[in-house]
């Protein structure tokens, strides 16, 4: 395992609270990635394309904050306790699927492990203690 860290869901406002934590803890914006920068994503509601896919927050001690807007047009609806994971980078594909075994057994799989559009493999879960994981290896460079 990598580095574990938080990873937050907003209702709408990822990047009215991520640009807060960036006033509190300083650092830099390493990964910005709107809906619209998304394969289908003129599919999606008109308001919502402009909404947060993914943003990551680098402070300058390294400690990585990273988050999303969770989007009722995707089934996604936020309650207190659900609006954060724990998110895990992995070594490879083969520790993510052990991890992701281990911890969605008795739980409730969110998103399958898969290849993403955006170079790496992912997937969600809730355990059977209610703590909900996301666990990634993204893949080399080339």
């Amino acid at each position: 395992m990598l580095s574990t860290n938080p990873y937050f869901n907003f209702q709408g406002n990822t990047e009215d609270a991520m640009n807060f934590y960036k006033t509190v803890f300083g650092g830099e914006f390493t990964l910005f990635q709107r809906f619209n920068d998304m394969p289908g994503c003129e599919k999606m509601p008109k308001e919502e394309q402009s909404k947060i896919m993914h943003i990551s927050l680098v402070t300058p001690k390294g400690q990585v904050f990273m988050a999303t807007d969770a989007l009722e047009s995707m089934e996604q609806k936020l309650t207190f306790g659900n609006n954060q994971y724990v998110h895990i980078s992995t070594e490879s594909e083969t520790e993510t699927d052990k991890l992701f075994g281990g911890l969605s057994a008795g739980g409730h799989i969110e998103m399958p492990v898969n290849k993403t559009f955006w170079g790496a493999y992912c997937g969600m879960c809730c355990d059977k203690f209610g703590v909900q994981w996301m666990l990634t290896y993204t893949y080399p460079q080339k």
